[in-house]
């Protein structure tokens, strides 16, 4: 037994040899492709390329960001794109990309009726002279499917049905049902009438309601956010679980966010995570965002940065790869709480009357008016829509008025194409030359562009070199990343990693989002500096909320001004999940407010402590300070002053907040958490004052009730009675010191009395008004008319008493 024991053991350790033996001789390989390929940069979208897949392999393609070849940057089953995540958006979601599976044999059908019924098709089949591979409707009237048992049908005339009744009208109701979708998918995404908007929502009910899996999707969301539909999130729930037993993945990330929320279902962590789990294998890019935030925060998982960077970079992947030249649309962020506490603030918001003052400005010729507007309109927000037809007709006013950021601006425009303006690499190449002629660091900028894609050029990097270097002089955010990414990939120049860091860092400060993207991708592969996963998580995060589903935060703002409380909360949430800080803030801010209805009142404020922690750990200071009012107050936890302390100290010393220091200041005069110490608090409150002159009147009056309360306590500690019996008046002024006092009152009272009297002196009687002189008669031809004018007679009434007696006398 012992022998058989130690051969059973001998052979395990080598089986486990072996196989240790291939790990380290696959690690090695790969490290050593590694070492010889650099990650992949990413660029701007090249629209002449059709290639959707995100590249793995070496050399970044200029501009490009970049990509690692671990493996995160291989197509995924059933990846979908950037657009896919804004749920309930008016346009439609791009196509999905195809699975890349193994292709199996075709089942061939058996046919049923017909002159066959029994025997199997035979593909290709030929008919009327045309072959056919597959089952037809082809020669029928009525759109059932059939095929031919033999290869010459109109030899033969062997043919069968390839399914039953029932299933033909299935089928016949299915594309129906795909038909009135795509009709109203049309008119939806071309109308921007919200009545009108509000109707084709009711129609895409009815062909929900007919089991069109992806009209069910758009109600169950516009349900749940209350966009353009009544908000029914009991009714979203019931059709997102139909269309989760179907395997939808959006339906399975709405189940994760309704369990993690606590919406119409009791809240459970669990439960969230395994349905935005089967969200993410799905493909759904808002999962995998969710999914991220909570390995980087640690919520409901234990926290991990690796795992965190494996989601995050496949959505920034996508979300970088959908970044045109552009810039795609602006990303607008509105704290609700900062519109409260300064009403005056626009929030980065244009109101209405300020842009049709711009729009007049610009209609009298104004170019400097028309520019502004039309990048306005090309990229969106502030509260004006995308609108690239208008963006174009004030450009081309601009330019034809010889403003060369109009010309460049038109040759972008040009270069990208759009539904409005097709792509044409030579008029780009035209505007883009008369800009970059006149120095316009734009135009310079497109003008790199197309050398070093050779759109409308032969390729030539040292021109497009060129070119970048001279926009970059200028500060112009696309030719910083350009620069860096050919000093990256080495075209044009020799490959320099700290260069490249340069630029991207440049670019980065304007918040351009490819910088982003590939200062992530440097610091996930440590490549040109030390490797940071923390970093690269930032860094990636901030590129996923440039997604198109941010989108969502302005539409969230629309509703709550709108008096749409619940559904800007629902909204507000899901934006949460996904980890944006200001959603996270502005959810608290509504449950303090205590203004939604789909909580009941004593949940809403520890919903609000849970989202103000989570602001508070993305470095909120405002967050921070209302968690130690929370712990203070008692609000949704017990109270708590030395957990109160903590939160106004780290407030204090990590973002200065003259609230937290004046808090600590209370805190330390009331011995509240902490050991009483008038000396600490007013040192506290100075610092307060110091740090915002808006905390000086407070800390002016918290000043002087503390001076007056450690005045009130010294004399207390000192005791008078004690004191004054302990003097001895004779010892320390002398014998006679009551006649120096009496003496002292005296010349005190003398001086107040002659004051007195001298004052009564210099009070003089008021003298008798002195006569007025008697005008001389006035020769006959002067005297004034019989009637008099009223003004004359109201003025005689109100002469005083004693010109009254004059004129008697």
């Amino acid at each position: 037994m012992d022998l058989k024991g130690r051969l059973k053991t001998t052979r395990k350790f080598y089986f486990l040899s072996i196989l240790l033996i291939v790990f380290v001789t696959r690690v090695l390989a790969d490290k050593e492709q590694r070492g010889n390929d650099a990650p992949e940069l990413k660029s701007y979208h090249d629209p002449e390329s059709e290639e959707e897949d995100v590249r793995s392999g070496s050399g970044i393609v200029p501009g490009a960001s970049v990509t690692s070849g671990h493996g995160v940057s291989q197509p995924e089953e059933g990846k979908q794109p950037a657009g896919e995540g804004l749920e309930g958006e008016e346009k439609e979601d791009l196509p999905e990309q195809p699975l890349q599976v193994e292709e199996k044999p075709k089942e061939v059908p058996v046919v049923i009726g017909g002159t066959a019924h029994g025997e199997s098709c035979i593909f290709p089949f030929l008919f009327q002279g045309k072959e056919y591979s597959d089952c037809t409707t082809d020669g029928r009237g009525d759109g059932r499917l059939w095929c031919s048992t033999t290869y010459n049908y109109d030899l033969e005339k062997k043919w069968g049905f390839c399914e039953t009744d029932e299933q033909a009208q299935q089928r016949l109701q299915a594309e129906e049902a795909e038909e009135q979708y795509q009709t109203v998918l049309r008119v939806l995404n071309a109308t921007t009438r919200k009545s009108q908007k509000r109707e084709l929502y009711e129609k895409l009910l009815k062909v929900a309601e007919k089991g069109h899996h992806k009209a069910m999707e758009k109600v169950a969301y516009a349900m749940l956010f209350g966009d353009y539909m009544n908000q029914n999130i009991t009714k979203a729930k019931e059709m997102f679980e139909k269309l989760a037993i179907e395997g939808s993945p959006k339906a399975q990330m709405a189940l994760g966010f309704l369990y993690a929320a606590g919406l119409k279902v009791n809240s459970s962590q669990a439960k969230a995570l395994v349905y935005y789990t089967f969200g993410a294998l799905g493909g759904n890019l808002v999962a995998h965002m969710i999914l991220g935030y909570r390995y980087w925060g640690g919520v409901g998982v234990p926290q991990s940065c690796e795992s965190a960077l494996t989601h995050y970079r496949l959505v920034a992947n996508q979300v970088a790869s959908d970044v045109s030249l552009t810039g795609g649309s602006a990303v607008q962020r509105i704290r609700l709480l900062d519109e409260v506490e300064n009403p005056g603030s626009t929030s980065g918001m244009l109101e209405e009357d300020l842009i049709q003052y711009y729009q007049f400005l610009a209609e009298k010729g104004d170019v400097q008016a028309q520019v502004g507007l039309g990048q306005l309109h090309l990229h969106g927000g502030r509260g004006v829509e995308q609108n690239h037809q208008r963006a174009y007709d004030y450009f081309n006013q601009a330019a034809n008025a010889g403003n060369t950021h109009a010309m460049a601006f038109l040759g972008k425009m040009y270069s990208e194409g759009s539904e409005f303006l097709p792509q044409n690499n030579e008029t780009a190449l035209q505007y883009f030359k008369k800009a970059s002629d006149l120095g316009n660091p734009v135009g310079q900028s497109g003008l790199g562009m197309a050398y070093l894609y050779g759109r409308g050029v032969p390729v030539n990097y040292e021109l497009a070199l060129k070119y970048f270097q001279k926009a970059a002089e200028q500060g112009w955010v696309d030719g910083q990343l350009q620069l860096g990414t050919m000093y990256y990939n080495g075209i044009g120049v020799k490959r320099d990693y700290k260069q490249a860091l340069k630029f991207f860092n440049l670019a980065s400060q304007a918040g351009h989002i490819l910088a982003f993207y590939n200062l992530a991708q440097m610091h996930a592969t440590g490549t040109g500096v030390m490797r940071s996963c923390h970093t690269a998580v930032e860094l990636f995060k901030n590129v996923c909320e440039r997604g198109r589903w941010s989108e969502r935060l302005m539409a969230a703002y629309g509703s709550f001004k709108e008096g749409g409380t619940d559904a800007a909360l629902v909204q507000y949430l899901l934006l949460a999940e996904q980890g944006y800080e200001v959603a996270q803030s502005n959810v608290a801010f509504i449950l303090d407010q205590k203004g939604a209805k789909i909580f009941s009142e004593n949940e809403t404020y520890p919903r609000a402590l849970l989202h103000w922690t989570r602001a508070a750990a993305q470095g909120y200071t405002v967050a921070r300070i209302k968690l130690g009012d929370y712990h203070f107050y008692g609000y949704g936890t017990d109270v708590d002053y030395e957990t109160a302390v903590i939160h106004y100290r780290l407030a204090s010393e990590q973002q200065h907040s003259a609230q937290a220091m004046f808090n600590l200041g209370y805190m330390h005069e009331k011995g509240l958490g902490i050991k009483q110490d008038i000396h600490l608090a007013k040192r506290f409150y100075d610092m307060a004052a110091e740090a915002s002159p808006d905390a000086q009147v407070p800390v002016f009056l918290a000043l002087c009730k503390l001076g007056l309360v450690y005045t009130l306590q010294y004399m207390q500690d000192l005791n008078l009675k004690e004191v004054i019996s302990q003097v001895d008046l004779d010892q320390l002024l002398g014998p006679e010191w009551d006649l120096y006092l009496m003496t002292v009152i005296a010349l005190l009272l003398g001086t107040v009395i002659a004051y007195r009297q001298r004052q009564h002196q210099i009070i003089v009687p008021p003298r008798p008004p002195t006569p007025a002189p008697v005008p001389p008669p006035r020769p006959p031809q002067e005297q004034p008319q019989a009637q008099a004018e009223p003004h004359a007679q109201e003025e005689t009434h109100n002469q005083g008493p004693a010109q009254e007696e004059e004129e008697q006398q």
